[in-house]
């Protein structure tokens, strides 16, 4: 087995499982086994490496960054494996694990009001960079290494995986860097394939240009962000919060422990499943149920 130099080279080539107890046809790939536990440690990594490498962050900057919770965990161990200072701003509405894992790796967290979610996060993370000398904003929301990192990694392990022989891929989206990533090439390379986005129930933006609380968390931004890339998707289904935290539930009754996303996507994944008998669904695993212990989830 291969020794890395640093944690941030441990990043990717996350396994694909069969969830043959949720419906035969349905697979997810297991993106909480990335090092801090989320499918946001690519688009963290990315973003930071390409701020780096065109030598707008150096070992002086601060990294100031709005997010949900995963991007800000993945940014603060990727921040503390490169040596660098972090400022997060976030939703008070964000579970308090989010919160500690973040503490945990050394970053500076600005907690804004649930009312005005992640667009307030977002506002007062540019406030912050305005006020702060030597600082840069990954920009998630906007980012091209965003989305690309899925293009180069992610997209590139699914085609590894099914070699041709994958007929839906299931994804919610918070910044769009996954769907719009992933989706475009396996459009490409796969032609048949049909990409179902995932939005919450009671947050429906794209489908009915609706914005509402919801206990999804990871998913559904009270904005549109710039790099969703909606040509790729053929289809937006909504997922209830209830139908969500129970798929959750019933993954970790198999032995799959993955958060609220995760169980919308794959309840989601299962009636796309049922409606297409024989087609092979493959749905992202986000993150991890341990980042759920104080919500709903373990209630």
């Amino acid at each position: 087995m291969k020794i890395y130099n640093s944690i941030s080279e441990a990043i990717g080539n996350t396994p694909i499982v069969h969830l043959s107890r949720i419906n035969e046809s349905v697979y997810g790939k297991c993106e909480y086994l990335n090092p801090s536990h989320s499918v946001k440690d690519r688009p963290a990594y990315a973003m930071i490496k390409r701020g780096l490498d065109e030598g707008k962050i150096t070992k002086d900057t601060v990294v100031i960054e709005c997010t949900s919770g995963n991007m800000g965990i993945a940014l603060a161990m990727i921040c503390a494996d490169f040596g660098l200072k972090l400022t997060i701003t976030m939703p008070e509405s964000m579970s308090i694990e989010r919160r500690k894992m973040m503490s945990f790796f050394g970053a500076n967290l600005v907690l804004t009001p649930a009312s005005e979610g992640m667009k307030g996060a977002l506002n007062k993370s540019l406030e912050l960079l305005k006020s702060t000398p030597n600082s840069f904003m990954p920009s998630q929301f906007e980012n091209p290494a965003n989305p690309q990192s899925h293009r180069l990694g992610t997209a590139k392990e699914i085609l590894e995986s099914f070699d041709g022989k994958l007929d839906f891929f299931i994804a919610g989206f918070g910044t769009g860097g996954t769907i719009s990533g992933v989706g475009e090439v396996l459009k490409k390379e796969i032609p048949h394939i049909k990409i179902i986005g995932v939005e919450p129930a009671a947050s429906p933006l794209i489908t009915k240009g609706q914005a509402g609380p919801h206990k999804i968390q990871g998913i559904g931004a009270n904005f549109v962000p710039k790099i969703l890339d909606t040509s790729v998707i053929d289809e937006i289904m909504c997922v209830e919060n209830d139908a969500a935290i129970a798929m959750a539930k019933k993954l970790g009754s198999i032995g799959v422990m993955v958060g609220i996303s995760s169980g919308g996507n794959v309840s989601i994944a299962e009636q796309i499943a049922k409606q297409n008998p024989g087609k092979r669904v493959l749905t992202m695993l986000n993150d991890t149920a341990e980042r759920y212990l104080s919500t709903d989830l373990f209630v």
